[in-house]
Parts: C-alpha cells; sequence; structure tokens
C-alpha cells in the first residue's frame, strides 16, 4: 500500500474503484486504519467502489496502522483534517465525498469547518459524540486502551503528552456535542450531510440527532438501520443515492 509523506507526517493509503472521490474513514476511534473495514456494519470500501474513486487512510497514529506523526496537543482534530486534505492534495483531488464512521463524525464535520468548498457532501454514519449517560467514553478508551498502546513504540511520548492531546479531542471545546466543531458552526454548516444515527456509549444518538436539527442541510437515514438485513440494504441504496445527487456537474 502507498505512503504518503508531509512533512513529519506520514500517511498509509489505498484506493479501489473510479468516479468522483469518496474519501473513507472505519471505525475504531484513535485506532482508525483501513485494515478496520472487515469489522464495520459494511464495508464502504467494497459497497461503493463500483461507484466512486473510493480512498481510505491509516489515521495518524493508530495503533497497529502505518501513519505516522507527532501527537498535536494544540490542535488534534484540525491535525486530523490536515492530514487528509493533504493526502487529497497528494492525488490530486480538488473536491471530494467524505464518509466517516464513528470518529469519522467529527472528522466529517472539521473538514467542513476547514474546507467547506472541498467537500461536496458528507456522511456521517454512527458518529461519536457526547453521550451525558456515558461521558468519558472516548476519553476512557484512548486514555486507558490506545495511549498506553502507542507509548510502547514512541519513545518520544509520554503519558502527560497522551493526556493533554486526549483533553484536547474530548474535553475542551464542544465536549458536550460532537467534540470537533461548535454548535454555531453546525448551525451555519451549508455542506449536505446524511447523518446514520446509532445509540452505544460513543456513538450518541442524542449528539447525532441535534447535528440533524440543527445543520440546514442535514438528513438522516431511518432509525435502527443496521439490525435488519432489509433496513441495512436500503440505507446503502440510500447513501450511494444521496452521494450520487450532490455530486457536482462536470
Amino acid at each position: 500500500m502507498p505512503l504518503f509523506t508531509k512533512g513529519d507526517v506520514t500517511i498509509n493509503y489505498e484506493e479501489t474503484g473510479s468516479g468522483f472521490p469518496l474519501l473513507l474513514t472505519p471505525g475504531g476511534g484513535l485506532n482508525s486504519m483501513l485494515s478496520n473495514w472487515p469489522g464495520q456494519v459494511f464495508n464502504a470500501m467494497e459497497e461503493f467502489k463500483n461507484d466512486f474513486r473510493c480512498i481510505t487512510m491509516d489515521q495518524r497514529n493508530a495503533n497497529g496502522g502505518q501513519s505516522t506523526g507527532p501527537i498535536p496537543v494544540d490542535d488534534p482534530w484540525g491535525a486530523f483534517a490536515d492530514d487528509q486534505l493533504g493526502l487529497m492534495d497528494h492525488l490530486g483531488i480538488d473536491q471530494f465525498f467524505f464518509m466517516g464512521y464513528c470518529i469519522g463524525g467529527p472528522f466529517a464535520l472539521k473538514l467542513m469547518e476547514r474546507a467547506p468548498q472541498r467537500v461536496a457532501a458528507g456522511i456521517l454514519c454512527q458518529p461519536v459524540g457526547h453521550n451525558a449517560a456515558f461521558p468519558d467514553s472516548m476519553y476512557d478508551s484512548g486514555h486507558d486502551l490506545w495511549g498506553p498502546e502507542l507509548l510502547k513504540n514512541r519513545s518520544d511520548l509520554n503519558m502527560e503528552t497522551i493526556v493533554a492531546y486526549l483533553d484536547g479531542l474530548y474535553r475542551k471545546e464542544s465536549a458536550d456535542f460532537v467534540y470537533s466543531v461548535s454548535r454555531d458552526f453546525v448551525r451555519s454548516c451549508q455542506t449536505p450531510m446524511l447523518v446514520m444515527p446509532d445509540n452505544t456509549p460513543s456513538h450518541s444518538y442524542e449528539a447525532a440527532i441535534e447535528v440533524i436539527e440543527l445543520a440546514p442541510n442535514a438528513e438522516s437515514t431511518l432509525y435502527p438501520w443496521k439490525e435488519e438485513q432489509d433496513i441495512l440494504t436500503h440505507t446503502i441504496n440510500q447513501v450511494r443515492d444521496y452521494l450520487k445527487a450532490h455530486q457536482p456537474a462536470k
């Protein structure tokens, strides 16, 4: 699989299919990486490869992945967006669709904030967000699982840096919402988005519904959508049709 390097960041990625570009990130929290696709509720790389140019990547510092870089304490969500935009630049892609599972929900919203002219439409699949019943679900996963594993292979880091990074991700701005952007931004965001709500400690139903209510061009799939095969099939087709309907004219 090819590697892309920009400064002190290296990104591992792969692509398949042809057509309008669709950047996809699987779930896995801070361990979001391309090898996670077989374990997702459906494999979007396989589902959409006949419709779009599907591109996926290991996120920076995902344990088990090949993408590496500094721990950006001051702008953690912005750094992910910069990695994703940097990959698109490397591939010569201007406009693209973005579909993010799990932590990819905040990724999508940060991309819409940072580069609204480049994201033609976004799909937020099982997006993470603040869950009042489990407020530290994402933080605890990073602190107890992701961080200690990363430190085994990174002598340049320490737990103090990990904690500061996790604080920046989950305990500062928009800690009671979707983490990466504010409610004011979502109210103003004109990018079309389709939200696929879930309801787990990390996949906050309440945050997903609030995004749908606030964003002027947001739509929702059915909920629940993933438990019954016929509804899942319908939802996959809905995603495909939504993206095709928002593909920019040539």
